[in-house]
């Protein structure tokens, strides 16, 4: 690494925040802060969705795991356009007929306040914890380049850095900005890794698919691991795909809010399904990316590399292996790319916080200009808190993209167990749907830190779910009438408003 590498990261983090200045335009009120107004492209919400969803993770974590294995990790890939599906016909014409505009204010209207209000609390949670593990990714790269040149700065202060840029373009441009800077950072990121595909492949006296596929690294099905303790056998793979797809496309309102930014219901399909190809494409991209670092490093193990983790061996490939500048550019793609995750948390995280908690229990009518500056100012608080949550998984040892997605994994299920309860089971009740979701996030919270191996991380979704379903549903038999309270409607808020 020179030091125009430094120079090009600094000054694309610069272009990054004024980029999303320059495009966010002028916010009258807070349905255009969180939703830009329902006037989004479907194809940029679709490019932002993926940006969002994978972001730095994908290029850090998955050549590691095809280093380290094969690329089976893309059968999951094929449950996430499945579940795409799903929420494309089951859920998305549900948001647009104005039914529910969020999962959790469904579980208002259906349960109680008491109900949105543990989801939302539940989200905000979750939502922090699994992008902090992206942001954390995001400083992995960077400290190898500045370790390189002898400065030794910490993880922390290099997640501070990057959390301060991305607050400032959010705070100010709302979803309209993070949706453009998604769709900018995501093509530098894609454009770097095919780039570094094709040097690594100019520099190998092999071929490396050969290669791979010699030592069986080419397998794309896993038919004969167990399929409850492997995360990667093929019915685990798919079917957990899917239902986490299924849980963070249609229960998660950091993709919830960009499908709702969509101009009509048919972009709002055409961009979430779309995204399960692009999805596909990019972790196959990646995967290859580690079946040519394989032969690139000769075979060699972490450990003989003088490495901690895998998540190191595509960072050190951009710092050693590629031109001066071109890698610098390609660090600034990872690390903008982690800061498009983190803007869209912020503005989900602020829209939730706004319209599921304090419009909905404040006593408080707010003129636009107020509910503007408040949520602004929730956008800038939860940044300073994503920050510290980042540095907590500094110590980690698994690749960063299967923690971040078991981190997400533990609340999904109950999430998207207690949508459907409210669906499917006409009995139950806030009291039902509240016991059923607490026992089900409770359980995968205690697989996950106490029993980490004994369940793949992509069952988490579909027990969490089958808990919550179960369970409320059992609870609910002790109601003589079918008829469910709910909670009397209360005027909604700006982002529940049904579209004209």
């Amino acid at each position: 690494m020179q030091t125009i590498d430094i120079v090009v990261i600094v000054l694309y983090l610069l272009c990054s925040a004024w980029l999303g200045l320059r495009l966010s335009g002028r916010q009258r009120d807070i349905k255009d802060y969180f939703i830009g107004d329902r006037r989004l492209p479907w194809w940029a919400v679709c490019l932002s969705v993926v940006a969002t969803e994978t972001s730095a993770l994908t290029v850090i974590s998955v050549p590691g795991i095809a280093y380290l294995g094969d690329v089976t990790f893309l059968q999951v890939a094929v449950g996430y356009l499945i579940g795409r599906i799903v929420v494309a016909f089951l859920l998305l014409p549900r948001y647009y007929r104005g039914e529910m505009t969020t999962a959790y204010a469904y579980l208002g209207l259906r349960f109680g306040r008491g109900m949105q209000a543990t989801a939302s609390v539940t989200f905000l949670f979750t939502r922090l914890l699994a992008d902090g593990v992206r942001l954390f990714a995001a400083a992995i790269p960077m400290k190898i380049v500045l370790d390189s040149f002898g400065l030794g700065v910490s993880y922390f202060a290099i997640i501070a850095v990057m959390g301060a840029v991305t607050i400032l373009y959010t705070l100010v441009g709302g979803i309209r900005a993070v949706v453009w800077v998604d769709v900018l950072q995501m093509g530098l990121y894609v454009l770097g890794g095919i780039v570094a595909l094709v040097v690594i492949t100019v520099n190998l006296d092999v071929n490396f698919l050969s290669v791979a596929a010699e030592e069986g690294k080419t397998r794309f099905l896993d038919l004969t691991s167990d399929p409850v303790s492997s995360p990667y056998a093929t019915v685990t793979a798919v079917l957990g795909g899917a239902l986490l797809s299924t849980a963070s496309h249609g229960a998660d309102q950091i993709i919830v809010q960009r499908l709702l930014g969509c101009r009509s219901l048919r972009d709002a399909q055409k961009a979430v399904i779309v995204s399960g190809v692009v999805v596909f494409a990019q972790f196959a991209l990646f995967l290859t990316v580690g079946l040519a670092l394989y032969s690139y490093f000769e075979r060699a193990t972490i450990e003989r590399l003088g490495m901690s983790t895998s998540d190191e061996l595509f960072p050190v490939f951009i710092a050693e292996g590629l031109p001066p500048g071109l890698s610098g550019l390609l660090l600034a793609g990872i690390i903008a790319a982690a800061m498009s995750t983190l803007s869209s948390s912020l503005s989900a995280l602020s829209s939730s916080s706004m319209s599921d908690l304090y419009q909905r229990f404040s006593r408080r009518t707010l003129s636009d200009g107020e509910a503007l500056r408040l949520s602004r100012l929730f956008t800038l608080g939860w940044g300073l808190v994503f920050i510290v949550a980042a540095a907590m998984f500094t110590g980690t040892d698994n690749p960063v993209v299967e923690l971040g997605l078991s981190v997400a994994s533990i609340t999904y299920g109950g999430l998207l167990g207690a949508f459907f309860l409210g669906l499917w089971v006409r009995r139950a009740r806030q009291a039902d749907a509240a016991v059923a979701f607490t026992v089900a996030v409770a359980t995968m919270a205690w697989l996950f830190l106490f029993a980490p191996g004994l369940v793949g991380f992509t069952w988490y979704t579909a027990i969490g779910s089958a808990i919550t379903v179960g369970l409320g549903a059992l609870l609910s038999l002790r109601h003589r009438d079918e008829a469910p309270e709910i909670e009397t409607a209360e005027r909604p808020s700006p982002l529940e408003e049904e579209r004209p």
